[in-house]
């Protein structure tokens, strides 16, 4: 069966969000990430290319231009909560001639009543499911949409990514891992589900795993520049969980780091490489 899609923004009980430090870590995300969603995507077991793909939780569009890209016959519905997201990933399939491929939704999914997306042959959830409140009932969801035989891929981090060497700063080394460390109860508390393994939470919700995979990422400063905007961004957000938590040397260090006119400034230094994990599950609707 044949859906077609406008290019129209639908909404479904969508709140607006104008964080905009997310919005320039789902930038940056899509910049410097590029070559391993690309390798995500590739690695996917599909039994055809697929034609109506969607993107759960897509942000500003990393996910959504990377399958663009590898199934250039495919039309992908992209679905978040924020609007602003969602126009800027409008602006950019605009400016990148794609906009007739991409219809954008939207929806809280953790809301009773999901939008119609079709019936699509490949549902992409990067980084997004674990933000849900009832997970389980979303996986279902997403189940009962796809056409027989499609497949669900959840690519879910190990975490936030990981930037300094563990010596690093000379003054107060391991600052960066302290830091995480003191968050860790903010995200059992609100994010319980970052981390989890979702393979028996799929096969619940009536999905058999095709198959599951784990991408090491490693890329180093001085081959990708926006490693340092990058690192930037996300300790900026850091700061702010850790602020009142760490230790004032520690803070002291890290506001040197983020003070982008000190000679310590983050982006001065030329020994940062991203370090993350991310961990793709390819489930596959049976009946």
């Amino acid at each position: 069966m044949t859906h077609t899609y406008s290019s129209r923004t639908h909404h479904a009980s969508a709140p607006v969000s104008n964080d905009a430090g997310q919005t320039e870590i789902l930038d940056l995300d899509a910049e410097v990430l590029a070559e391993s969603t690309a390798a995500i995507a590739a690695w996917l077991p599909l039994q055809a290319a697929p034609r109506s793909v969607v993107d759960l939780g897509a942000g500003t569009g990393a996910g959504t231009f990377t399958l663009l890209t590898h199934f250039p016959d495919a039309h992908v519905t992209a679905v978040d909560s924020s609007i602003e997201h969602l126009r800027r990933l409008r602006n950019k399939a605009c400016a990148t001639g794609v906009l007739e491929r991409v219809d954008t939704v939207a929806a809280d999914l953790d809301a009773p009543d999901w939008p119609d997306l079709g019936v699509p042959d490949l549902v992409w959830a990067s980084a997004s499911m674990h933000h849900l409140a009832d997970p389980v009932r979303a996986l279902t969801k997403v189940h009962d949409a796809l056409e027989p035989g499609g497949l669900f891929a959840v690519v879910e981090l190990a975490g936030l990514p990981r930037f300094l060497p563990e010596t690093a700063p000379t003054d107060q080394p391991g600052l960066e891992e302290r830091c995480h460390a003191t968050t860790s109860h903010f995200h059992a508390e609100h994010v319980p589900h970052r981390g989890a393994d979702w393979g028996p939470m799929l096969t619940s919700a009536g999905f058999a795993i095709e198959s599951t995979r784990t991408f090491t990422v490693s890329i180093a400063g001085s081959r990708n520049p926006g490693v340092g905007r990058y690192a930037l961004a996300v300790l900026r957000r850091l700061h702010h969980r850790v602020a009142d938590t760490i230790s004032p040397e520690d803070l002291a260090a890290l506001d040197r780091l983020l003070d982008t006119d000190s000679e310590h400034s983050i982006l001065r230094r030329d020994d940062l490489v991203l370090r993350t994990q991310r961990t793709v599950w390819a489930a596959r609707r049976t009946n």
